[in-house]
């Protein structure tokens, strides 16, 4: 595999960052990557696993030389973090990020980038309830799409060469305006997110009441909430604050749509949930159709070592 970047620096190193390096050693498309991380414990651990070429004790020194800087930190702390390294970064190189939120990311971070570096934020729809720099695996982005969001006056072959870059750790990509990503994020993932959270929270305060119940005879879509629940609440935070609109025109319609069911159940329209729920499970079809899940029965949740 041709190198891409010769030096990449990832500044923080959780889920992401981890599963890049990962995967960036399987593609062998860098010559040398460097990592940090705030916390010192998680420094001590990349260390100890083998994360990264160089571990450095700042942001400005992982990113001392670096081709592609990918920021892999909260989208609240990206604006602070680019302030800090935009003194120690190349001229020509390409400053990009891995946030679930956009227009968010281009309004605090754009200011900080210095003329002559390139800035083309991007987003990997892949991940698990997982965090930690012991989390990552190489084949997290295999067959998942990471959507690239230039700015106006993005240099093209940057945009084309962070496109090679990703799609040779295993994703797809496309091209997207950051306002549109937002609101479609906020309909694949932040709703569905909160969503899972509230039902999560309800069933915490039924579980006081029935004591283990909740927990000992969940099902399916309880259990798959709480895994989706599980995420790290750092990052969420921040998604939900930094992308608030897209997130509460979705939740106007879910909660449109939640009082439509409410009403047919209660009146026992069973036309309507008949018909509702075929319209939904055609969703599910196209999803697996276009290979971004598996049809394989997993109702029980088999015990994987």
């Amino acid at each position: 595999m041709t190198v891409v970047y010769d030096r990449v620096a990832l500044i923080g190193l959780g889920l992401i960052a981890s599963s890049m390096y990962w995967a960036i050693k399987r593609a062998g498309i860098a010559g040398h990557v460097s990592g940090f991380a705030r916390s010192g414990e998680t420094r001590r651990t990349a260390r100890e696993i083998g994360l990264c070429d160089e571990i450095c004790e700042s942001a400005a020194e992982a990113v001392h030389g670096a081709d592609l800087v990918v920021l892999c930190v909260p989208v609240g702390a990206m604006g602070n973090v680019a302030a800090e390294i935009a003194p120690a970064l190349k001229p020509g190189a390409c400053v990009s990020d891995v946030g679930s939120v956009k227009k968010a990311v281009f309004e605090a971070v754009a200011p900080h980038i210095p003329d002559g570096v390139h800035f083309i934020p991007a987003h990997p729809l892949a991940g698990t309830e997982h965090s930690g720099p012991r989390s990552g695996f190489a084949t997290l982005f295999d067959e998942r799409f990471c959507l690239i969001v230039p700015a106006e006056r993005t240099v093209p072959e940057e945009v084309a060469r962070l496109s090679a870059f990703w799609q040779s750790l295993g994703a797809h990509t496309e091209e997207m305006d950051a306002d549109h990503h937002d609101l479609v994020l906020a309909v694949t993932s932040h709703a569905p997110h909160l969503i899972a959270y509230t039902m999560v929270g309800v069933a915490d305060d039924l579980r006081r009441v029935t004591d283990s119940e909740v927990i000992k005879y969940s099902a399916a879509g309880f259990r798959d909430f709480t895994r989706i629940a599980a995420s790290d609440p750092v990052m969420w935070r921040d998604v939900f604050l930094n992308n608030k609109d897209a997130t509460l025109e979705i939740l106007g319609r879910f909660t449109e749509e939640l009082f439509a069911l409410q009403r047919a159940i209660r009146t026992g329209d069973g036309a309507l949930l008949h018909d509702y729920f075929t319209r939904t499970r055609a969703i599910r079809r196209g999803i697996i159709e276009a290979g971004q899940d598996t049809d394989a029965p997993d109702f029980g949740r088999m015990r994987r070592d």
